[in-house]
Order: C-alpha cells, then structure tokens, then sequence
C-alpha cells in the first residue's frame, strides 16, 4: 500500500517495524487505522496480524483467532504506540503554505493553538466541539464564543449531538459512561474575533433568583463501550458461521462478552 506520510513519520514507522518484526506496510496500515479512530479505537484488516480485528486503547482487543493472547497482547502494545506516535510527531505532509499535521487532521481551526492537534472534532447549527486528548482538554463552541474545559482523566471514544444549540446538546462517552461538559471545570471563555458581542438582557425590577445549584452527577463506573462489545459478538458470530469457532468456544466467548455490558 502507499500513503504519504512526513519524513519523520516514516523514521517512526519503520524503527516500530523492525522491533515488532513486522512490514512498514502493516505498520502503516494500523497507523492509519488507529488513526481514523481518534487514537482511541481501531478497525483494521492485516494479514500479518492475523486478518481483521478491533482494538480499542484500555479495553479489549480482538484479533482473527480470539484464543491467540500472544498476538492480542502484541496488537495491543502496537497500537499503544501507534496512539502515542500521533499525538507527538508531524503525520501527514502540509498543503503549500501551511505546517506539517500530527495525527486526527481536520480543516478547523476555531480551537486555541495551544491546545494541539484534535482527535476529533464535529458539529451541527452553531454549536462545534474539538477533542485533545493529549492536552486533557475539550473546546465547545457556540455562536462564536468558545469555551475550553478540562478533560480530567476521561479517554473520550465517542460523541452524541442532539438537534438544537446550547452546551448541553452534546454529550460524550468515556471508560466512565456518558457524560456532559456540566461535569467538567471549565477554564474559560474566548471568542472568535469578529463575532457579535450578544447585547445585555433587559434588567428587571423583579428580585434576582440565587442561582440554584447544578446537580452534582453520579460517578458511572467504569464500562466497556457497548458499541463495540455487540461489534465484537457479531465478529465471533461470523467466525462462528464460518466453522473457525466451535459451538463450546463462540457461547463462551459470547457469554464472556455480554457480562461486560
């Protein structure tokens, strides 16, 4: 296969190469995958590590032969590396005029530079979102004015925007369930120069409410992302219909499979 990378990046995928015994192609191949899953999840299809399979970074990886540990255990460190290869070194060759990109490359550039390269960004109406799970932070933005919150711990794998504006029209999946930004500590607002400053609401003469206070949300414990565990089933049910697993092995694995969820 071939695909344009930076000089930089070739160095790193080829060092990888040789110390997991494996082909520049196969390397970039999982970068690639690794890469279109936000450095967090990867679909990939490579015969030297056994054909098709999922990785998903602190959950569970599935390769070809479920019961092969030795090559789930080296898929794993690989991709590991790969996530880490993205968020520190320029990827993808710059357009005339313009800086090399590391990983998760995207045409917006609404987001503080400082902040880095996104592993994910999207929106509907005037509401925008951008991932940087390198600097642990997320940057929402609404009518122009954006806001910064920190991430914490949470490794974000996925997002869900609802039709409307507002903050509280998207929501984002985390190894601790599903959560919004009234969770996070937010550090600031900053807005985009040219946009409109919204004039001041009408006063009232009314006395002001005391701001009631938000809701403190209930710690969800740690789950796998549903999503990708009933991917994981439908996997093993087509090996299963393939005659590659036994009956005993595909309702064991599968049971395994279900209780995480």
């Amino acid at each position: 296969m071939t695909s344009r990378v930076t000089p930089e990046a070739e160095n790193a995928i080829i060092e990888i190469a040789v110390r997991f015994g494996l082909s520049r192609d196969a390397v970039l191949a999982m970068l690639l995958a690794v890469n279109a899953g936000g450095g967090t999840m990867a679909q990939f299809n490579i015969p030297e590590l056994g054909g098709s399979g999922q990785w998903m970074r602190g959950g569970m990886t599935m390769v070809g032969d479920m019961f092969d540990n030795s090559l789930k255990s080296r898929v794993d460190s690989l991709c590991n590396e790969l996530a880490d290869v993205l968020t520190t070194t320029s990827i993808f060759p710059a357009a005339p005029g313009q800086q090399p990109g590391a990983g998760f490359v995207t045409a917006g550039s609404w987001w503080p530079a400082d902040l880095g390269a996104p592993s994910s960004t999207g929106g509907q109406n005037d509401v925008r979102y951008a991932v940087f799970p390198a600097t642990r932070r997320l940057a929402i933005q609404v009518a122009g004015v954006t806001r910064i919150f920190d991430t914490a711990d949470h490794r974000i794998g996925g997002v869900q925007q609802q039709q409307g504006s507002g903050y509280g029209s998207v929501s984002f999946s985390s190894q601790y369930g599903t959560f919004d930004v009234s969770s996070l500590v937010e550090l600031g607002p900053q807005r985009d120069a040219g946009t409109p400053v919204a004039a001041p609401a009408p006063s009232s003469d009314a006395p002001a409410q005391p701001p009631v206070p938000a809701a403190t949300p209930e710690p969800a414990a740690p789950a796998q992302n549903s999503s990708a565990i009933v991917a994981a089933i439908e996997s093993l049910a087509d090996l299963h219909q393939r005659g590659i697993l036994t009956d005993e092995e595909f309702s064991s694995k599968k049971a395994e499979l279900l209780n995480r969820l």
